[in-house]
């Protein structure tokens, strides 16, 4: 049995949380000791994979609470968003705790996100498929509520910045990650007479332009770009690729589901080419 994950991850999290934090580093230890039994991408050793997994994990949760946050409260689609998200994480415990007050923290007015956002950009560095992943988790959360507020945006624009992911690939993130949604939940802003946007997501059919959108595609594309854009994806959202550069390995499940999305916009396109 695999036991070096626990130690490390125990003997991390007692140093930046004490006996609390050493609870919480040996479970993520654990989780990561029992996602993988190989070594991670040689660029990093386990201590670094861990430290990785330990400032994605945390800022994810402080983030997603100051966006949240950002146009002056918080809405009860915000909150159960985060606590989706901590399901579908099979959060429990101590780190489903854990995780709730950092996404307390990042409500506070005076949390400094630009501080943990660097800390998170420092050991994500290039890894451009856990910045992606880390954008794509807010921005669901974000959207939750059937739209996003300016303040909302503009706070995501400034993470883009300080990421240096380029505000292009953001606008592009967004627009497909609305179309896997709608594509796999029916998932999509509800107008309401005035033309605002409801506050609560509705459920509707997905159209074959949203399976296009979802890949990133126009309905022009030829079926080999079709089958290109969809390798591409599938590869950017690979959990063993993402946990070898440091993913949480609670948060595997939310790629394994990123995954199914983009199956299943191109079983429809597919279908409908009968290719």
């Amino acid at each position: 049995m695999s036991w070096l994950g626990k130690m490390l991850g125990g003997a991390f999290g007692f140093l930046l949380g004490g006996p609390v934090g050493a609870v919480f580093g040996t479970a993520m230890g654990h989780q990561y000791d029992r996602s993988t039994g190989r070594s991670p991408d040689r660029r990093m050793n386990r201590a670094e994979v861990h430290e990785v997994q330990w400032e994605f994990f945390a800022a994810t949760f402080q983030i997603m609470g100051h966006i949240a946050k950002a146009d002056g409260r918080v809405s009860e689609a915000e909150i159960a968003a985060a606590k989706r998200i901590m399901l579908r994480m099979e959060l429990t415990g101590d780190m489903r705790k854990h995780a709730v007050r950092l996404f307390e923290e990042g409500k506070h007015a005076d949390f400094a996100w630009e501080s943990a956002l660097e800390k998170c950009g420092q050991v994500c560095h290039k890894r451009y498929g856990l910045k992606r992943v880390f954008l794509e988790i807010q921005l669901e959360a974000a959207l939750a509520d059937g739209a996003l507020r300016p303040r909302q945006e503009q706070l995501l624009l400034q993470i883009c910045d300080q990421l240096k992911f380029s505000r292009f690939e953001y606008h592009l993130l967004r627009a497909a990650l609305e179309a896997q949604l709608k594509v796999a939940f029916g998932w999509g802003g509800q107008h309401t007479n005035q033309g605002e946007r409801n506050t609560s997501p509705y459920r509707a059919a997905p159209s074959l332009a949203d399976a296009y959108a979802a890949l990133g595609l126009k309905s022009s594309a030829g079926n080999e770009e079709v089958k290109r854009a969809y390798r591409k994806l599938l590869s950017q959202h690979h959990p063993d690729k993402l946990v070898a550069n440091g993913l949480p390995a609670e948060m595997v499940r939310l790629a394994n589901e990123k995954t199914q999305q983009i199956r299943k916009a191109y079983e429809m396109i597919c279908e409908s080419r009968n290719i």
